[in-house]
C-alpha cells in the first residue's frame, strides 16, 4: 500500500466527486431522485471495497453502508454519516473545480464577473496559505456535502492505512436526497445499531451544531367559484387572489430575510394557483415550540380573514411537523457533545457551538433515537455559484474524527 498522505487524498477525492452531477430533483418520486447519486454510491462502494477493511453494503433504498469493527467491542458504536446529493437550488452538472494553492488574500475572479472577496467574508480572509477550492462560477462545487463525503473517506483510508488507530465499531452511512428533505427517508435502523453518530454535513471550520430549529409545514387550500370575466361581478370568488391576499398578511418583519440570530420566521415556500383552486406551503421556524405555535395560529387568523373578505370562498388550514430542534435530545446525553468538544480542542479546532437556522437529517435521526450533531465540513456559501472550501478544514475534520474515536474507546 503507498504512503498515505492526507492532503493530497482529500483533495482529489473531492476533485473527483464534486465532477459527478448529484442533482437532487424535488419533483422525482424514485429515492435516489437521480442518477448520478447512484454513480456516486457505486464510486464510493468501489474505493470502499479496495481499501479492503470494511463491509460494504449498497441498500436498493439509496443508502450505501460500511461497517469497520473497533478493536474492542464492548464500546457502544459510532455511526459518521454525509450525503451525496447536492442542492437544486444552483447548476450542479458540469462542475469545473477550481483550486487556488496558497492562497494570499486575493479577490478570487470566477466567470461571469462573480468574485470572491474577503473583505466581505473574514473566513476567507482567516485562510491565508490554505489550499482554495472554487467553482469556475458555472455551477454551484458542491461541497455541499461531498465535502463531508470526502472526509469520511478519508478518515476511512486513514484506517486502513494505520490499523493500530484505536476507534470503536463504525458504521458509516452515505445518504441521499438530503437538499430536498428525504435524507432519512426509510433509514435502516435494522442495519445501523449506532445510537451516537455524527452528520458532516455543517459549515466554516471549528463549527458545531447541537441545536436547530422547530420546523412546521402549513399547507393552506384556498377554493373559489369560477365564471367568466365579463358577467363574474358578485359570482366569481378567485383562488389566486385568496392566496395572494393571505400571502400578503405574512408579517415581514419575520421572514427570513428580515431575521438572524434565534428569531424564527415564517414564509411562503410555494404556491400553486388557479381561479377555482390554490394551494400553498408556508413554512414555519423557530428554536422555541411556543413561537411556532403562534405563527401557525396566525396563519389560521388570516385564513378566517381571507373567507371574510372573499365571500363564498373557503380556506383550509393543515399544519404537519418537519422535525423537531435537537437540543433537548442532546441535553439528555451531554456526554457525547462534551467527548466531541474535547476531540476539537485536542487537535486544536476551537469548537464554535451555535444554532442552525435550518434542521439536518440529524434532527430527525436524534428524535429517533440516534444522536447526530453536526460537524464541520469546511465550506461557504453553500447552494451557489460563490460555494467554496478550504482543505485544512478538511483535513481538520478528518483529525476530528480520528481523535474522537480515540475518545470513544477510552
Amino acid at each position: 500500500m503507498p504512503p498515505f498522505n492526507l492532503h493530497n487524498d482529500l483533495l482529489q477525492r473531492f476533485l473527483r466527486y464534486v465532477q459527478v452531477d448529484t442533482t437532487a430533483n424535488p419533483q422525482a418520486f424514485e429515492k435516489p431522485s437521480s442518477s448520478g447519486q447512484w454513480e456516486l454510491l457505486k464510486l464510493l462502494e468501489a474505493e470502499l471495497r479496495q481499501l479492503g477493511c470494511f463491509e460494504v453494503e449498497l441498500l436498493s433504498t439509496g443508502y450505501l453502508l460500511a461497517y469497520k469493527k473497533g478493536k474492542v467491542s464492548q464500546h457502544p458504536p459510532l455511526a459518521l454519516l454525509a450525503h451525496v446529493d447536492t442542492s437544486p437550488d444552483a447548476p450542479g452538472a458540469g462542475v469545473k473545480p477550481l483550486v487556488h494553492v496558497d492562497y494570499h488574500g486575493q479577490v478570487i475572479q470566477l466567470k461571469d464577473g462573480l468574485v470572491i472577496d474577503p473583505s466581505d467574508d473574514d473566513y476567507l480572509a482567516s485562510c491565508l496559505g490554505d489550499t482554495i477550492i472554487t467553482s469556475d462560477g458555472n455551477t454551484l462545487l458542491g461541497a455541499d456535502d461531498k465535502a463531508g463525503v470526502a472526509i469520511l473517506m478519508g478518515y476511512a483510508n486513514l484506517l486502513a492505512h494505520n490499523p493500530e488507530t484505536p476507534h470503536p465499531d463504525l458504521e458509516f452511512v452515505f445518504t441521499t436526497d438530503e437538499e430536498i428533505g428525504r435524507g432519512v427517508e426509510n433509514f435502516p435502523f435494522d442495519k445501523v445499531r449506532a445510537r451516537r453518530g455524527l452528520t458532516v454535513d455543517g459549515g466554516k471550520r471549528g463549527e458545531l451544531e447541537d441545536e436547530c430549529y422547530n420546523a412546521w409545514a402549513v399547507d393552506v387550500e384556498c377554493v373559489g367559484k369560477s365564471h367568466h370575466p365579463g358577467t363574474a361581478r358578485g359570482k366569481l370568488v378567485n383562488a389566486a387572489a385568496m392566496a395572494a391576499h393571505l400571502v400578503s398578511m405574512l408579517p415581514r418583519s419575520e421572514s427570513p430575510e428580515a431575521t438572524d440570530g434565534r428569531y424564527g420566521c415564517l414564509w411562503c415556500n410555494n404556491l400553486n394557483a388557479t381561479i377555482e383552486k390554490a394551494e400553498l406551503t408556508i413554512y414555519v421556524r423557530d428554536f422555541v415550540e411556543e413561537q411556532c405555535e403562534r405563527r401557525i395560529d396566525l396563519v389560521r387568523q388570516a385564513a378566517k380573514v381571507v373567507e371574510l373578505a372573499f365571500p363564498g370562498g373557503k380556506v383550509t388550514v393543515k399544519e404537519r411537523r418537519q422535525y423537531r430542534n435537537m437540543k433537548p435530545f442532546f441535553d439528555q446525553d451531554p456526554e457525547f457533545i462534551n467527548r466531541l468538544v474535547r476531540a476539537m480542542e485536542e487537535v486544536g479546532v476551537r469548537p464554535l457551538r451555535q444554532a442552525i437556522r435550518g434542521g439536518t437529517d440529524g434532527a430527525r435521526l436524534s428524535e429517533q433515537g440516534l444522536l447526530c450533531p453536526n460537524l464541520f465540513a469546511g465550506g461557504a456559501n453553500f447552494h451557489s455559484r460563490l460555494e467554496w472550501v478550504p482543505l485544512k478544514a478538511m483535513e481538520d475534520a478528518v483529525r476530528v474524527l480520528e481523535r474522537l474515536g480515540s475518545l470513544c474507546v477510552l
